[in-house]
């Protein structure tokens, strides 16, 4: 996925509770079908790397293999050195569809990988509560899924993820369902939760506009080609030039002119 020009290995963050995820040489996919062949990425610790790609690249079969739940035809799929063969807790898959449990609470729902880790009905309780108010959720906490919006729900789910402090939050197009205003004001509202967590991030998303403003870097998974945002998380830096060609050359690699 590299080209001879291009780096991989950004400078780490400061952030040091993050995964260092690396894919070398992987192929993905069935091994009739492989989707993904010979494929080299690392995602740095506490970085956000945005992942596009037309239809059938295979973008969510790479999160899955992150996520442990697909394992590689071929290669190294690696955490902090380590393989991954299986999923774990410190790696939270985010899905298009909410799959909150209908019968519990919303706060049940914050609460549930925290009950799976064993942690105390208080110290679930406190931790559940604590993000419900950073997702602006707090006074729904006693309402079942279905009497909260698509968005809220969306809420919740990020709540859910991020409550048993992940170290990597893999994303498939979580807000791909969501109107244009909704999704604007989630793509802001995981950008704030997620500051100071130091979680790594893979985001896989077909809106390209949105792949920039979240990306620290956006890997054109049609091309084999990882790019650098230049202003991150910048709503101003829409008319920048250097965001213009990146743009550009996204689109390109989505098949759109």
């Amino acid at each position: 996925m590299t080209t001879p020009s291009e780096t991989l290995s950004p400078t780490t963050k400061t952030a040091p509770r993050g995964a260092h995820l690396t894919l070398s040489r992987v192929t993905l996919g069935r091994p009739a079908a492989p989707v993904l062949e010979g494929l080299d990425l690392d995602v740095a610790p506490g970085e956000i790397l945005t992942v596009v790609g037309p239809s059938g690249c295979g973008k969510s079969t790479l999160l899955r293999t992150l996520a442990g739940l697909l394992p590689a035809l071929h290669g190294a799929v690696e955490q902090d050195g380590a393989p991954i063969t299986a999923p774990r807790a410190e790696r939270a898959l985010v899905f298009q569809d909410d799959a909150l449990l209908p019968w519990r609470t919303v706060r049940a729902n914050v609460e549930l990988p925290l009950a799976i880790r064993g942690s105390s009905r208080t110290d679930r309780r406190r931790k559940a509560e604590q993000w419900l108010d950073r997702v602006g959720l707090a006074d729904r906490a006693s309402h079942l899924p279905y009497r909260i919006s698509g968005g809220q729900r969306q809420r919740v789910q990020l709540a859910r993820a991020l409550a048993a402090e992940p170290r990597a939050v893999l994303m498939d197009e979580p807000f791909g369902a969501l109107d244009a205003q909704t999704r604007a004001g989630m793509q802001q509202l995981l950008v704030d939760v997620l500051r100071g967590t130091g979680a790594t991030v893979v985001f896989v998303t077909h809106d390209v506009d949105e792949a920039i403003f979240l990306g620290d870097r956006v890997a054109l998974l049609g091309t084999g080609r990882v790019l650098e945002v230049p202003r991150p998380r910048d709503r101003e830096a829409h008319n920048d030039p250097a965001t213009v060609a990146l743009r550009r050359d996204a689109l390109e690699s989505l098949g759109t002119k």
